[in-house]
C-alpha cells in the first residue's frame, strides 16, 4: 500500500496553529499536533525543505528522497506567534501564502466570522440555508460550523448569502482582520526570516473560476504586485483560494502563469509522484480541523487515504 500510493513529495497545508484548538472549534491545528506531525515526518525519513527546493530536487534526484513542504494559507497571526517557535526548533522552511486584504484589513473573512458568531452564540439562524441551528455545547458548534461551511463550499455564490446573518448579528467581517492576521510590519519582519518565504493568494480571497478572466487575472497580479512592493522581494509562488475543481482549474492556472508565479498549489489531495509535475496544480495534504488525528495524519501520508479514495472512484 504505502509504496504504490505514498509519493516522493508532500506539500502540507496548514491554516491557523491555535493554541486553543477547542475554543476556536477545532478548525485549525494545535501546537502539539504541528509538533507531533514535524517529529514523524523526521522519524519516517521525510526531508522538510523549501518548496524550490523539492521541485528541484525531484527533477534532479535519482535517489529515493522523500520530501515534505510545509504551507500556510492566509497569513494568520498565530502563523508568527505560535508556530514559528516551533518551526524554528525543527530546523523547517516554511511558505505562508497571504492575500492583500489581510494585510490591508479589507477582507471579508466569512468563515472567521461563521465561526465567532457559533463561538458566542447557542442559536444560530442562518438564513440563506433557511435553517437554525441550536449548539448546546463546544462539539455541536464545531459540528455545525463544518455543516454551514461545506453548504459554502458547494457553491460559492452563497458567500453573499451569509450577509444577511452577519448584518442581523451586527458583525463586522473586517473588524477580524485586526485580531487574525498579520499587519504590514509583521509581514515585513516575517519575511527576513530565513527559514520563510511569502506567497500570494489573490487579493480578496474569491473562488476565482467564479469571476471572468480579467478580474481574475488582476486578482493574482495584483496580489503579487502588492507583495513584492511591500516586501522588496520577489514573490514566486501562489495558492488558489479555495483550491478545489469549483474553484480553479486551467484557466486558472494559465492567468497564475501570465502573472509570473512560478508554482501554484491547490487543496487537491494527493502527493507528488512524478519528477516534473504540473507546477500549477500541485496538490497538496491539509493539516488540523475538526476530525484531524494522528492516525489520519499518518494514513495520508502512508498513501493510505489515496488508496482508498481511488478504490471509491473519488476525486478532488
Amino acid at each position: 500500500m504505502r509504496r504504490a500510493f505514498a509519493g516522493r513529495a508532500a506539500i502540507l497545508m496548514l491554516h491557523e496553529i491555535q493554541q486553543d484548538w477547542r475554543w476556536e472549534l477545532k478548525t485549525g491545528a494545535s501546537p502539539d499536533f504541528l509538533e507531533y506531525s514535524l517529529k514523524w515526518l523526521r522519524q519516517e525519513g521525510w526531508e522538510i525543505v523549501s518548496l524550490d527546493t523539492c521541485l528541484e530536487q525531484l527533477a534532479a534526484d535519482t535517489q529515493p528522497h522523500r520530501y515534505a513542504v510545509l504551507t500556510f494559507d492566509d497569513g494568520y497571526r498565530d502563523n508568527v506567534a505560535t508556530a514559528l517557535p516551533i518551526l524554528e526548533r525543527h530546523n523547517a522552511p516554511f511558505t505562508v501564502y497571504v492575500p492583500t486584504g489581510a494585510v490591508t484589513r479589507t477582507l471579508q473573512p466569512w468563515w472567521l466570522g461563521l465561526r465567532e458568531l457559533f463561538r458566542l452564540r447557542d442559536s444560530i439562524a442562518i438564513d440563506g440555508m433557511a435553517m437554525r441551528f441550536s449548539c448546546r455545547d463546544f462539539d455541536e458548534k464545531a459540528s455545525a460550523l463544518e455543516k454551514v461551511s461545506n453548504w459554502v463550499h458547494e457553491d460559492y455564490h452563497r458567500v453573499e448569502m451569509l450577509t444577511p446573518t452577519f448584518n442581523k448579528a451586527g458583525l463586522s467581517l473586517e473588524s477580524l482582520n485586526d485580531t487574525y492576521f498579520l499587519n504590514g510590519a509583521e509581514l515585513q519582519a516575517l519575511a527576513r526570516h530565513p527559514l520563510a518565504s511569502i506567497g500570494g493568494h489573490t487579493e480578496s480571497h474569491p473562488a476565482l473560476a467564479y469571476l471572468n478572466e480579467a478580474l481574475a487575472r488582476a486578482e493574482m497580479a495584483d496580489n503579487r504586485n502588492y507583495l513584492e512592493g511591500l516586501l522588496q522581494r520577489p514573490v514566486r509562488h501562489v495558492a488558489f483560494p479555495y483550491g478545489n475543481a469549483r474553484a480553479c482549474g486551467p484557466r486558472e492556472q494559465h492567468l497564475a502563469v501570465e502573472a509570473g508565479f512560478s508554482t501554484a498549489v491547490t487543496t487537491r489531495h494527493g502527493q507528488i509522484s512524478d519528477r516534473k509535475p504540473n507546477h500549477f496544480a500541485l496538490p497538496r495534504i491539509a493539516l488540523g480541523g475538526p476530525f484531524d488525528s494522528r492516525i489520519a495524519f499518518e494514513g495520508r501520508m502512508n498513501g493510505v487515504q489515496s488508496a482508498v479514495e481511488m478504490l471509491l472512484g473519488r476525486s478532488n
